[in-house]
This record gives structure tokens, C-alpha cells and sequence, in this order.
């Protein structure tokens, strides 16, 4: 591969950790809010919210069964974004020590 596409795949997965880690933090303020029952689920912003986070808890919530009313799913979820995170950042290191990015 050359360095400039090299380069290109770095900069493509920088993007998409980036936009990984907006996603998490999308994601700690749908769970905060979650144990607030008093909060207007009608709210747009807090629809917008749900309709941006519940399809990937919703992948998990079938994994691990709520525990006395506690839904334990987010933890794996979190889990696992972190994961990818990591491959991803590793994935990145991996093409930048590659010698054929500084030939």
C-alpha cells in the first residue's frame, strides 16, 4: 500500500473514532437521563436522543436481563463501543508503523 492511502485510512478511522466518542458520551447522557422518570420523554431533544442510542441498547438488552429493575444492558454496551475503540486505535497505529507509510 502506499503511504498516501496509507495516510487516507488513517485519517478515515481517526473520523470514525471521533465520531465513536461523541457517540459515547450521546450515549452516558441517554443513560443519565434515563433514571430521571420526571424527564418529558416527548421532549424533541430528548426523542432525538432515544432515537439515536435505543437501536444499539436495544441490540444488548436481550444479552443481559434487567436486575431488580436495573437495566444492566448499557454496561455491556459500553463495553463494547470501548472495544472497538480500542481495535480501531489500534488499527491505526498498526498502518502508521507500517514501512511502507515512511517509504
Amino acid at each position: 500500500m502506499s503511504a498516501e492511502v496509507i495516510g487516507y485510512l488513517v485519517n478515515l478511522l481517526g473520523v470514525i473514532s471521533s465520531a465513536l466518542e461523541i457517540y459515547f458520551y450521546v450515549l452516558v447522557i441517554r443513560v443519565l437521563l434515563s433514571w430521571f422518570p420526571n424527564v418529558d420523554q416527548s421532549n424533541p431533544l430528548i426523542s432525538t436522543l432515544s432515537s439515536i442510542t435505543d437501536p444499539y441498547l436495544n441490540a444488548f438488552r436481550g444479552i443481559i436481563p434487567p436486575l431488580g429493575g436495573l437495566d444492566l444492558s448499557a454496561i455491556l454496551a459500553f463495553i463494547a463501543l470501548n472495544v472497538f475503540q480500542w481495535a480501531l486505535g489500534n488499527a491505526q497505529m498498526a498502518l502508521l508503523n507500517s514501512p511502507s507509510f515512511y517509504s
